[in-house]
């Protein structure tokens, strides 16, 4: 019996639902390679994304992966090299979002790796202005670009749900949070930032000339850790279709439900919300058990990074091989998420 195809989702109050008004909630993992191995000339995705391997990930009674990229590769920009980048990268992707649906799981593609200078507190990587690791935001030269190409892609599918950007830190570039927070809406010249940024507004408005309605999940600050300010500066949406995202871990400073009650809660009662990463890297899952216990209770959406076979702790990584064998960690959402059946 073929899997039924994966809800075109909206935004309706603070819930997410389908086209028939029925409540939904993305549950399911994190698929990391897409950012990262093209920009190493190493290939497009980190380990086997074909059928059996979205099977596997399906087996854990997964409706929702969230697929990372990088803007250069998705551009064929010249340094890429062209069996990765371009239309290649673009034509694997299409390719992993079509198996992703054919198994009726909702494919969440997101920039994780941008172009862009970036010498200021946090840096990651100083000496490059290659895709080669995340930086504070967005830059304006390529990923208002990146983002019309790929609405243009998918924007017949609304199934398909874009992430804008994976983890802002602009906050970690200035000392003022205003600041950081208005350089998170606008873009421009910010504080301690290098280069010219793109802000949520501006690739929010490159999605939306495209004509595509998809459902937009837009990231706090503090590498989406912090949404303290995500209701004041939220982007004006001419589709009425956004989402906020926010990422945790055991070692971010909300970590605690008091702080997810103190600083969650009040968006979660606005808008829908998706923990687009939560994980740990204790090689167990005491601290996601809590999280997801808690988002059950908002009935929120959350997704576990990662289904990748890296360690445990370094990663996180939810499994040990591709056929979907859990880590010590991993269990911990593979037992929840089948115990939701």
């Amino acid at each position: 019996m073929p899997n039924a195809a994966p809800p075109r989702l909206r935004a309706s109050g603070n819930k997410l639902v389908d086209e028939n008004g029925a409540t939904r909630r993305l549950l399911g993992v994190n698929r990391s390679g897409g950012e990262f191995m093209c920009v190493q000339g190493r290939g497009i995705f980190d380990g086997p994304v074909d059928d059996a391997a979205v099977k596997a990930i399906a087996d854990w009674k997964v409706n929702a992966v969230r697929i990372p990229l990088n803007e250069e590769c998705w551009l064929g920009l010249s340094h890429i090299n062209a069996a990765y980048g371009g239309a290649n990268y673009i034509a694997a992707v299409k390719a992993l979002v079509a198996r992703l649906e054919a198994r009726g799981i909702t494919p969440v593609v997101e920039l994780h790796w941008s172009h862009g200078r970036y010498t200021g507190g946090d840096s990651h990587c100083a000496d490059t202005e290659y895709a080669t690791c995340q930086k504070p935001m967005p830059d304006a030269q390529y990923t208002p670009a990146f983002w019309t190409s790929v609405a243009q892609t998918f924007k017949g599918d609304q199934a398909v749900v874009f992430d804008l950007f994976n983890e802002p830190f602009p906050d970690r570039a200035t000392s003022d949070l205003s600041a950081a927070w208005k350089c998170w809406r606008d873009g421009g010249s910010c504080p301690g930032i290098d280069f010219q940024v793109a802000g949520m507004q501006t690739l929010l408005n490159a999605v939306r000339a495209t004509g595509a309605r998809n459902l937009v999940l837009i990231p706090g600050v503090a590498y989406s850790n912090d949404l303290r300010q995500w209701l004041t500066y939220k982007p004006n949406d001419p589709a009425g279709n956004l989402a906020a995202a926010w990422h945790t871990y055991n070692f971010n400073t909300c970590s605690s439900e008091s702080c997810f009650n103190e600083q969650l809660a009040p968006v979660i009662a606005q808008v829908p919300f998706v923990a687009g990463e939560i994980g740990e890297n204790t090689c167990s899952h005491g601290y996601v058990d809590r999280v997801m216990a808690w988002l059950d209770a908002k009935g929120a959406s959350y997704l576990g990074w990662t289904w990748n076979t890296w360690d445990c702790s370094s990663g996180p990584s939810l499994i040990s091989d591709y056929n979907g064998t859990p880590t010590n960690y991993g269990v911990g959402l593979r037992d929840h998420l089948k115990g939701m059946q």
